[in-house]
């Protein structure tokens, strides 16, 4: 699933977040825990270059704890990184994040200047919330809708530590083999962008393959179909989502469900490992070789009919 979206704003974010860059010590790169991947916008590592990045992982409790343990470990490994799993559950946590900025930085620790972080992430991966919590009071626009912070704004948290906030940025393509109903189905970008029907598609299958447990718990299903449509009727038929002729109502439990998924309350589940990804990236990239291979084929036969027909 290619997905587009790509609003104005966003395109004059990334503009002023490159101008502003070289004056930040480092960046706080913000990510949803359930899916660490498909949340990490691939414009901001080149922005960045070799500045050093804390990611925090935010939504931590509604995440798969082995899963996020296994993120933090991979990334982790990265060049001038460190990870910091959070949730709004614990705030004491959250507040641990400017040392973590400091030990990324002890040059500055040495001076008397203060450590200035850019803070970037996609649209309601909980970065305003982030920011809310270290601040101790309401200093950025929180919502469910995505892309609320439409502007940067420079916060200070500690005599020391001050914090630049960026709007929640998308890319212009995504290519990357389901990361695009990973995004719906988590919230990330707005409920218009995809169908409620394929996105709840997308999270019966996927859950069916790695949580059916979670299923049957929530909908108190005796036994599970194989398909993601027959899952998806059966929760109808539980919750009363029903037609004309008995038929489930699509649009209907595709919302209960994809809500459910939301709130918590099929539990903590992850959409994503490391694994995973890693293949789906080769395959993008395979994908993208072939394309152009194909247009410039294209290209090139073009040029040589042009050429016949003078």
């Amino acid at each position: 699933m290619t997905l587009q979206w790509y609003p104005g704003h966003m395109h004059k974010a990334q503009k002023e977040m490159r101008e502003v860059l070289p004056k930040v010590d480092l960046v706080i790169e913000v990510l949803d825990a359930r899916i660490p991947f498909s949340s990490e916008n691939p414009l901001i590592a080149s922005i960045r270059g070799d500045k050093p990045v804390v990611k925090v992982l935010t939504k931590s409790d509604l995440a798969d704890p082995d899963n996020i343990a296994f993120w933090q470990e991979y990334l982790d490994a990265q060049r001038q990184t460190k990870t910091l799993a959070v949730s709004t559950q614990e705030p004491a946590r959250i507040h641990t994040l400017p040392d973590l900025c400091r030990k990324l930085t002890p040059e500055k620790t040495r001076g008397l200047k203060k450590l200035k972080a850019m803070i970037v992430g996609i649209p309601n991966v909980g970065k305003s919330t982030l920011i809310n919590t270290l601040a101790g009071k309401a200093v950025a626009k929180t919502g469910n809708e995505p892309a609320v912070t439409k502007r940067q704004q420079t916060i200070h948290i500690e005599d020391d530590f001050v914090l630049l906030d960026t709007p929640g940025i998308l890319w212009p393509k995504q290519e990357v083999k389901n990361c695009s109903y990973r995004l719906a189905f988590t919230g990330a970008i707005k409920d218009t962008a995809l169908d409620y029907v394929d996105v709840a598609f997308f999270g019966a299958e996927y859950l069916l393959a790695y949580y059916p447990g979670r299923l049957q718990e929530r909908y108190q299903l005796a036994e599970l179909p194989e398909s993601n449509l027959e899952v998806l009727e059966l929760i109808a038929a539980r919750r009363g989502c029903l037609g004309a002729g008995g038929r489930a109502d699509l649009n209907k439990v595709s919302q209960i469900f994809v809500n459910d998924f939301r709130s918590g309350a099929l539990g903590c589940i992850s959409l994503e490992t490391p694994e995973v990804v890693e293949q789906e990236v080769a395959e993008a990239k395979v994908l993208a070789e072939q394309k152009a291979e194909r247009k410039a084929q294209v290209k090139a036969e073009r040029k040589k009919r042009s050429r016949k027909n003078r």
